[in-house]
């Protein structure tokens, strides 16, 4: 579930990056958003 978000919010970033439609720094509030819940899934699924 969460890397499907994740990857949800990459692919709207990219979208913003190549339409050059940005709201403000939402775009990349969702990119550091998606960042940090890919981390947090990769560090959850080590320590499983």
């Amino acid at each position: 579930m969460i890397q499907a978000i994740a990857v949800i919010l990459l692919i709207l970033w990219l979208a913003g990056i190549i339409t050059s439609y940005t709201l403000g720094g939402f775009i990349h509030i969702l990119l550091v958003i998606a960042i940090v819940m890919f981390l947090v899934r990769i560090i959850q699924g080590r320590s499983l």
